[in-house]
């Protein structure tokens, strides 16, 4: 009788969960790589916020430019002053929608893949994006992650000539992203 009851309640706790339409999360993990042989490029920001709808399949992710980190402080520096001039342009954004958002089965565990295309708005521009991802179900954790490729040229950030060396023209972008229902 004492496991039917668990049972019972461990069901509800998860059908609870599940019947959620909305999940969120405000420490997702971007990083980005833009190196090349001469230097390498790399910062990690854990801050980022992100929102999905699983009815309409919308997505939401916004993070803080100075949030990023890089294992130098000086080039942290050139990166928020010189390149993404984060005091004028503090956030990047993005908006789309999970277009195959009907394929995930949300009451059961597994890995689903997404298909997901929107608008990047990054340095005070608006670039439509398409890329695939990953969502684990995996109890009550609800995981996603992407990588996709940005031209660095798309959102009006200036290389100097100098360094045009040793910084890509292409920013290689990661999400994941660990969220929970929202209440």
């Amino acid at each position: 009788m004492k496991r039917y009851i668990l049972l019972s309640a461990m069901l509800l706790l998860t059908a609870t969960v599940f019947s959620q339409e909305r999940f969120f999360t405000k420490n997702g993990h971007i990083s980005f790589e833009a190196g090349t042989d001469l230097e390498d490029i790399k910062a990690v920001n854990n801050g980022a916020s992100s929102v999905f709808d699983t009815s309409t399949g919308q997505i939401e992710c916004a993070v803080l430019i100075k949030g990023f980190e890089f294992r130098r402080a000086l080039m942290q520096e050139h990166f928020n002053e010189n390149y993404m001039e984060s005091d004028k342009y503090p956030k990047a954004i993005f908006k789309g929608k999970i277009i195959n958002i009907d394929k995930v089965n949300f009451r059961q565990d597994g890995t689903y893949p997404l298909k997901i295309k929107g608008l990047l708005e990054m340095h005070g521009t608006k670039k439509e994006i398409e890329t695939n991802g990953i969502l684990n179900i995996a109890g009550e954790v609800v995981n996603a992650h992407t990588e996709f490729t940005v031209l660095i040229s798309d959102y009006n950030i200036s290389i100097p000539g100098l360094v045009k060396d040793k910084i890509s023209k292409t920013a290689t972008v990661k999400i994941e992203c660990i969220y929970n229902a929202l209440k």
